[in-house]
């Protein structure tokens, strides 16, 4: 995919282009991710003072290693997966072969002492597995394991975990409900799939929690947090991803309603409908108005 200088006039003028159409982030509930961190407003400005990771000239892809052998609706999530990360972030994407945990070592594995649920420790993953296998052409690479996983003492789980200066990350769909079941529940996986894994890739490239707006950046303290969040992003964390990954944000929202249309997420389809009309219908004043003083 074409990655050009990005253009920070018209990356600002994004913010104010559709900050009406998105509203405030309500008051935090008790157990919210916003009521237990107090966490502060990054601005574009800042964000940009901030020396953020940008993709490099010589980094093409987005690579993704499946952990455990992904079969019929679960490899179906790996495949709507990839698709979603080329369209989101506007960079190709690359499947490896599926990894079997045979040969991991015992200290990498356990089940759980109460809930008795098998699981893979999450820093062997990054620390033995991603981070030696980092091509040289990637913009990073994630795992997405089908096993539960925990990232060593005194956890009980996470649903993933990111180093986000060595450009690595592992998650799991283990939590995310079962993809076989019903096409409800296949609908409720990949949903939280795609959050998930765009959320931390998200951090990879500098962009912190959101606090301004409902956003896929927002925090989350629990599942029904998480679920409540939505796909797409606020005006100022657009601006910050387009920043980052040298997109133009008429490609990222065009990419992002056609994936959602295809897989029939009506409402997030419809916020990228609505801000692709918005800034068309201001693109074209733009050149009405340039044509008249000409």
């Amino acid at each position: 995919m074409e990655q050009k200088d990005p253009n920070l006039k018209e990356l600002k003028n994004l913010i104010s282009q559709l900050e009406n159409l998105h509203k405030p982030k309500p008051k935090p509930k008790k157990g919210d991710w916003l009521a237990e961190h107090k966490e502060k407003n990054q601005t574009f400005e800042q964000y940009l003072e901030s020396s953020p990771t940008q993709v490099k000239e010589n980094q093409k892809f987005i690579y993704i290693q499946p952990i455990g052998i992904f079969t019929g609706k679960a490899r179906k999530i790996i495949e709507d997966l990839e698709e979603y990360l080329r369209k989101f972030f506007g960079i190709e994407t690359k499947v490896f072969e599926d990894l079997t945990i045979e040969k991991f070592p015992s200290k990498a594995q356990r089940i759980h002492p109460d809930w008795g649920d098998f699981q893979l420790e999450t820093h062997y993953i990054m620390d033995e597995i991603l981070v030696p296998s980092l091509p040289k052409d990637a913009v990073m690479l994630i795992a997405l394991s089908l096993y539960d996983l925990w990232p060593g003492k005194n956890w009980n789980f996470v649903f993933g975990m990111a180093y986000l200066h060595k450009r690595v990350g592992v998650w799991s769909i283990y939590r995310n409900g079962d993809p076989e079941e019903s096409e409800e529940s296949y609908q409720l996986c990949l949903s939280r799939t795609l959050k998930t894994a765009s959320h931390e890739i998200g951090h990879i490239f500098s962009i912190p929690h959101c606090i301004l707006h409902p956003c896929n950046m927002n925090g989350s303290n629990n599942r029904v947090e998480s679920d409540d969040h939505p796909h797409y992003l606020c005006p100022s964390c657009l601006a910050k991803l387009c920043y980052a990954t040298k997109q133009s944000p008429l490609s990222h929202l065009s990419n992002c309603r056609d994936f959602f249309e295809k897989v029939g997420f009506s409402q997030s389809q419809e916020m990228y409908e609505l801000s692709l009309s918005i800034l068309k219908s201001d693109e074209k004043k733009e050149i009405e108005e340039s044509n008249n003083q000409n």
